[in-house]
């Protein structure tokens, strides 16, 4: 027999974009079970489907999609109907909401079996007895961990009674929080960030570690040769008209904070400007999610070269949710290449939903008695009681690059406030006689937020994330401004102050010389992330509780099954 057809030749595509996650809700149900109470199912997946839809955005701010099913899935033959649904829809993200008994086989593990292993799936039930969804979600729950499968399980609670249901507050921001982490795990896959350079100042715990990172996190990581960029500075590879209106937004809002003594001096930050449209555009064309860039030493500081300006105002330009067109959404941006550092940006900034990411050095750890000390040298004889610099410490976090605008005040503050409090020094010419300016800025007290650093380790081939949750402080002015000169005073400021670790443990487990903070991001959303994606969680403060119950998820079951977190993700490949 012979074949006379072709195979099809798909249309071209002009700009190919990665697709965004989308999330499909569902509910089991029981063929035996009473038309109303099938019903009230349906109108459950409805429900918490527009509960959670626009609840969950991406970094630029964009809702990420969220479809639902009013069929029920009986047996095999709607689990077949409903994957097909899902699946000409894009869903990527599964999320179960039982309120009836049903049989788990014939249900949700037949739907989930037609996905790829990786997809997330999460069982959010109330705590409902008629029917009882809530035993088959322990049921269900139970069967997926036995055979190796991560779910998350969501006991919330919703009335037992009544056709419209509505869930309760804690029960949907479990749901969101999950989602966060789902929606972040599943939107990096297949994405990747721009490297300029190699190794990161030699610092070995600043590496790309592209195996482990594709396989681990399905990220690509770009290497660009920073010859590319000075040759496209000397080429002069941007819109000069754009960079005449950035130049003219710096000046409008920094005046003579910006530090110019020569004619020259102008000219080199002027080149700043530029490597920000050119790394803007070079990641545009790759859909790049983040970025970094080496510096040190070859492109500022090695004379045996010819040394080029700082990178510090691109890089804060990247990681702030503004330029001079606007708002924009923030892009993470590592500083001397450092990826670790860059991975745990892009990681904390996907979830809390855009919120701006800080760079910084973890460059002087003060104790209470040091801080009671200095300020006793500049005349300052009391300090508050209770204060939290005064009865534990702080961290000095400061860096010459990648810290994000944002810092400068408060979330939610005007542009013009922001900008109010930076200025933007000559770069100290010992270190980058390339020239070109620093910034500099105090971040205010009382910002709330999670504080850690990415770590790899070659013997688990495993991701560590350590963390806790951290808060800014400030010290009297006269005492701040010493501390701050016994460092660098010309590169932005955040005094922070760890919640459960002390100054002890705190200097004792830093895994690397860089520390990011990102603020609002809830911990039960790092907690989901880190399950989803196998990162080891490590706490090492004393004063930690293993659970907190309303802050911490509560552990998945596998988990539990598998002798505990850390065993299980040891097994998990």
């Amino acid at each position: 027999m012979v074949n006379n057809t072709e195979a099809k030749c798909l249309p071209g595509i002009k700009n190919a974009r990665p697709e965004n996650p989308v999330i499909g809700v569902f509910a089991p149900c029981d063929p035996r079970i009473d038309k109303t109470s099938r019903q009230r199912a349906q109108n459950i997946v409805g429900l918490i489907a527009n509960a959670i839809r626009g609840e969950v955005v991406l970094p630029d701010k964009t809702p990420v999609e969220v479809v639902y099913s009013n069929v029920l899935v009986d047996g095999e033959k709607q689990a077949d109907i409903v994957a097909r649904q899902f699946q000409k829809a894009g869903v990527d993200i599964l999320v179960c909401v039982p309120d009836t008994w049903a049989f788990p086989q014939l249900t949700t593990i037949s739907l989930l079996q037609q996905f790829p292993k990786e997809t997330p799936i999460n069982i959010t039930c109330g705590n409902s007895g008629p029917k009882p969804g809530v035993v088959y979600a322990h049921a269900t729950t139970g069967a997926i961990s036995q055979y190796g499968k991560m779910v998350h399980l969501n006991v919330g609670n919703w009335a037992d009674a009544g056709m419209k249901p509505k869930m309760s507050d804690a029960t949907k921001t479990a749901l969101i929080d999950w989602c966060y982490a789902a929606v972040t795990a599943v939107a990096l896959r297949g994405r990747r960030v721009m490297i300029f350079g190699h190794d990161s100042m030699g610092m070995e715990t600043a590496l790309a570690h592209i195996i482990p990172t594709r396989n681990t996190f399905g990220l690509e990581i770009s290497r660009l040769d920073m010859k590319l960029l000075s040759d496209m500075l000397s080429k002069k590879a941007y819109h000069t008209k754009e960079l005449k209106e950035l130049r003219g937004w710096i000046d409008k809002h920094i005046g003579k904070r910006l530090e110019l003594k020569k004619s020259a001096d102008s000219d080199r930050f002027n080149q700043s400007l530029a490597m920000y449209l050119i790394n803007r555009d070079l990641m545009k064309d790759l859909n790049a999610v983040g970025g970094g860039f080496m510096s040190q030493l070859e492109w500022g500081s090695d004379l045996r070269g010819l040394p080029l300006p700082v990178a510090d105002c691109m890089e804060s330009l990247f990681n702030s949710t503004f330029d001079h067109n606007g708002p924009k959404a923030a892009v993470p941006y590592a500083t001397e290449a450092d990826v670790q550092g860059l991975l745990t940006m892009l990681f904390m900034t996907w979830l809390s939903g855009g919120n701006p990411p800080l760079f910084m050095d973890f460059r002087k750890v003060w104790e209470a008695w040091e801080i009671k000390k200095l300020a006793a040298k500049v005349g300052i004889k009391k300090l508050p009681k209770g204060a939290d610099r005064a009865t534990k410490g702080l961290v000095d976090g400061n860096n010459s690059g990648s810290a994000s605008l944002d810092w400068a005040a408060l979330p939610g503050s005007s542009l013009e406030k922001i900008m109010a409090g930076i200025q933007m020094p000559l770069a100290d010419a010992d270190y980058f006689p390339g020239g070109g300016n620093s910034i500099t800025f105090m971040t205010p007290p009382g910002i709330e937020g999670v504080a850690g650093r990415m770590a790899y380790s070659s013997l688990n081939d495993k991701f560590s994330l350590i963390w806790d949750e951290a808060r800014t402080t400030e010290v009297p002015a006269k005492l701040g401004q010493k501390m701050i000169n016994l460092t660098n005073w010309n590169w932005p400021h955040t005094f922070i102050v760890p919640k459960y670790a002390t100054m002890a443990e705190y200097k004792q487990y830093a895994p690397a010389n860089h520390l990011h903070m990102t603020w609002n991001l809830p911990v039960a959303r790092l907690q989901y992330w880190m399950d989803l994606t196998g990162v080891l969680n490590v706490m090492p403060w004393a004063a930690r509780p293993k659970f907190i119950e309303g802050l911490d998820r509560p552990q998945p079951l596998i988990h539990l099954l598998n002798g505990g977190e850390d065993t299980y993700k040891a097994l998990a490949k």
